[in-house]
C-alpha cells in the first residue's frame, strides 16, 4: 500500500470511529494546561488530574505561581514523576511568562520553548489544543503508534523525524485533533505491552499487524507489475 494511501484510510477510519477526540487532562485556561502538560512527562495523565485542583486552587495565575517556591510547589506534586524537578521548572515557567509575556501564555512555539520545562512537545500540545494550530505533538504514544501502523518508516528514529513525516502527509485541519487520535490509541488499544490488535478496527491497515500475521502489504513495485 502506497504512504499516500495508507494515511487517507487510517485517518478516514480516525474520522468516522472518533470524531471527538481531546485532551484527558483536566484545566480552564491556557495556563492551567501549560501547568498540566510540564506535570505530565513521564506521569500518567490521570495522576496529574488528581493533584492539579489544589495546585490551582493555591496558584489560579501566573503572577501567584511566580511568587512562591519551588520547595512550596513540591509539596503540591509530591507525587508525580520527578517533583523536584518539575517544581523548578513550574516556578521558572511562572517567573518567565509575567516578566517576559504578561502572564499570557504565548501562541508560538518560539516563545512557548524559552519556558523552562517547556520543550517542542509540551509547545506544540499548547499551540494544538488552545489555539488550534496545526502543530504535532509527538510523546511516546504517538511514536509507537505511528511506526507500528506504517505512517512513518523506521528511519524516522527522533520525535522531529516523525513531527514532520506526520504533518506532511496529515490534512492540515486533521492536525489538531490526529494528536490525540494516536495518543488515544495508543493508551488504550495499541499499548506498548500486549497492544489489543484482535480490538483494533485498523488491522489491516497496520504495517506492523501485517508483517506479523504474513499479511504483509505488496510494494509499490509489486502493485505496478500486477496491473
Amino acid at each position: 500500500m502506497r504512504k499516500k494511501e495508507r494515511y487517507e484510510k487510517i485517518v478516514e477510519w480516525f474520522r468516522i470511529n472518533r470524531p471527538i477526540a481531546e485532551t484527558e487532562l483536566h484545566y480552564r485556561n491556557p495556563f492551567e494546561l501549560l501547568v498540566a502538560v510540564i506535570l505530565s512527562a513521564q506521569c500518567t495523565d490521570k495522576r496529574v488530574n488528581l493533584i492539579t485542583p489544589a495546585l490551582f486552587e493555591a496558584f489560579p495565575t501566573a503572577e501567584a505561581l511566580a511568587a512562591t517556591t519551588p520547595e512550596v510547589v513540591y509539596s503540591y506534586i509530591r507525587s508525580v514523576s520527578y517533583p523536584n524537578n518539575k517544581a523548578k521548572h513550574l516556578v521558572g515557567m511562572a517567573q518567565m511568562l509575567t516578566e517576559r509575556f504578561g502572564g499570557e501564555v504565548p501562541d508560538t512555539l518560539e516563545s512557548l520553548v524559552q519556558l523552562p520545562g517547556v520543550g517542542r512537545k509540551t509547545a506544540n500540545v499548547i499551540q494544538s489544543v488552545v489555539w488550534g494550530k496545526a502543530a504535532m505533538a509527538v510523546d511516546t504514544h504517538v511514536f509507537r503508534v505511528s511506526h507500528r501502523l506504517g505512517l512513518v518508516s523506521n528511519r524516522c528514529t527522533t520525535p522531529l523525524s516523525v513531527e514532520k513525516e506526520l504533518t506532511k502527509y496529515i490534512p492540515e485541519r486533521d492536525i489538531p485533533i490526529a494528536h490525540h487520535w494516536l495518543i488515544l490509541h495508543g493508551r488504550y488499544v495499541c499499548m506498548a505491552r500486549n497492544p489489543q490488535c484482535d480490538k483494533c478496527g485498523l488491522q489491516l491497515l497496520c504495517r506492523e499487524f501485517c508483517q506479523t500475521h504474513k499479511l504483509q502489504e505488496a510494494s509499490p513495485h509489486e502493485e505496478k507489475e500486477k496491473r
